[in-house]
């Protein structure tokens, strides 16, 4: 179902026409006093004449501006392209974001080439690293139900990046990485962007165990019967709507010698009508995208098992699909969760926070140093933070670490706030609470009420829990920019393992 492939990435620091390629990448930056060419391998005469044409050319440096011109004898490629990096400070100093957001936007604009070579500045290791993620991220492209190839053009298959650092452990250890993040990132784009006629709760489950493969993990599937029999009233109160029935994924990375303990809780609506509480037909389509934050829970245990980290790693996939049918649950029912608790339901429509509560109940019985859960939770979430930011809340110990890793990694999460005066909002007349709530600050109430279902450690203290939530930055409706591509973004799989590397820092 998802075609995982893996670009080919390696480091230079020779000649340029002894590594030939399609076509070689360099940067240009926005100055106070116009566009100016960023540190490159080019001969001064070529530089000279380049930066004198710039202007002439309609060159900018703006981030996403990729413009092609005929190649250079030194470079023994065929094409030069003059790639944007958006503003430059007077130090003339490019940041990781940017280097990685400018690989990307070059990479993903010369799909159809097999090989570029790319001669941004690479200072650091860092700044490799930077660009050899940008470039695994920008070549993809989805194409798995076109029934022909006419106009469709792949992506850049082979990238060299010239950097004066090539040769050393860890540079080549920075693109082993780059390259595993990419294919986890993109696989995940893939599952995100599979048609519902396709991906649905079996075959997703069936998806998780082909992408394991050959990784040191142990998937466990739950199918409707166990599910019922050992009481996931979440899931199946969810997903009993539809003919397709739901699944409970757990995939685990258990490495002999695992110094940490963390569970990621993954909501997986395959797709969501939003059941007897129709959501509007504009947009609906968009509902495929649902699945995403199971999407993620997954490939990160799979890029921490590819990396070898000596970190216990759970994923738990929560799928269902939302549908409305005679069997769907109603306004008004009370379902009773994974461990007991009840659950009003007075919108069917809020419905990820049900299949959440039982993965986050499962995920606490096994004790982790932290629980993470990642979904596409909200629509307040795009109000608060709109369509490239991320939101994550719950305890200090977890979202801070989450916010640093995120920055690290150069991804947009922002953390808010888990008032207490929201938390009256969804007591129930008839069960132990209700699944909405205030509707002001609706990001935040979901995420109080998944907090009532994180459990307690061996010390009986709460176990540290943090939300993100994903519903914009996950499905990007606009153009492609940088590194993004339109419709799935394998968005905070980066995040994730940047977290748990640095846990172990």
């Amino acid at each position: 179902m998802v075609k995982n492939t893996e670009i080919n990435l390696s480091a230079i620091a020779r000649d340029l026409k002894k590594a030939a390629s399609d076509a070689v990448v360099i940067g240009v930056g926005q100055g106070t006093d116009g566009p100016f060419l960023l540190e490159n391998p080019l001969t001064a005469k070529s530089v000279e004449a380049l930066a004198e044409s710039l202007k002439v050319l309609g060159i900018t440096g703006a981030a996403d501006q990729a413009v092609r011109l005929p190649g250079l004898p030194e470079t023994g490629s065929g094409i030069l392209v003059l790639a944007g990096v958006g503003k430059v400070d007077a130090g003339g100093r490019v940041s990781g974001e940017a280097l990685r957001r400018a690989a990307g936007s070059a990479v993903r604009q010369l799909a159809g080439l097999s090989s570029v070579t790319l001669a941004f500045p690479t200072a650091t290791v860092a700044d490799v690293a930077a660009v050899a993620e940008g470039a695994a991220l920008g070549a993809y492209s989805f194409t798995e139900f076109r029934s022909s190839r006419d106009g469709l053009k792949d992506p850049v298959a082979d990238v060299a990046i010239f950097t004066d650092l090539a040769g050393g452990k860890d540079v080549d250890a920075a693109l082993d990485r780059a390259r595993l993040l990419g294919k986890s990132v993109n696989a995940t784009r893939s599952l995100v962007n599979q048609p519902p006629s396709h991906l649905y709760p079996e075959t997703f489950a069936d998806a998780a165990k082909e992408l394991s493969k050959g990784l040191p993990v142990k998937v466990t599937v739950w199918d409707e019967k166990r599910l019922e029999k050992e009481g996931f009233g979440g899931i199946m109160g969810v997903g009993k709507g539809s003919a397709r029935q739901p699944r409970l994924v757990k995939v685990e990375y258990s490495p002999a010698k695992a110094t940490k303990k963390i569970a990621l809780v993954g909501k997986g609506i395959t797709f969501d009508t939003g059941g007897i509480s129709i959501k509007p037909a504009l947009g609906m389509g968009d509902m495929k995208s649902d699945m995403a934050g199971a999407a993620v829970v997954l490939n990160t245990v799979l890029a921490i098992a590819g990396l070898g980290l000596p970190v216990k790693a759970t994923a738990w996939l929560c799928i269902a699909e939302n549908m409305p049918s005679g069997a769907a649950s109603r306004p008004a029912d009370v379902l009773t969760m994974f461990g007991g608790k009840t659950v009003e339901v007075l919108n069917t429509d809020a419905e990820g926070r049900l299949v959440m509560a039982d993965g986050i109940v499962a995920a606490s019985q096994e004790y982790p140093d932290a629980i993470i859960d990642v979904a596409t939770l909200t629509g307040a979430q795009l109000i608060a933070l709109g369509n490239r930011t991320a939101g994550i809340m719950g305890a200090d110990s977890v979202t801070g670490p989450l916010k640093a890793a995120a920055d690290r990694a150069g991804e947009l999460v922002w953390p808010m706030p888990l008032p207490e005066e929201l938390r009256p909002s969804l007591d129930s007349q008839v069960a132990d609470i209700a699944n909405i709530g205030e509707r002001h600050g609706g990001m935040m109430t979901a995420a109080v009420f998944l907090r009532e279902f994180v459990g307690k450690d061996r010390n009986g203290q709460t176990i540290p829990w943090a939300h993100i939530d994903i519903a914009g930055p996950s499905f990007n409706n606009g153009a492609p920019y940088g590194y993004t591509p339109k419709q799935g973004t394998g968005c905070t799989v980066r995040t994730l393992v940047a977290y748990v590397e640095d846990l172990l820092a």
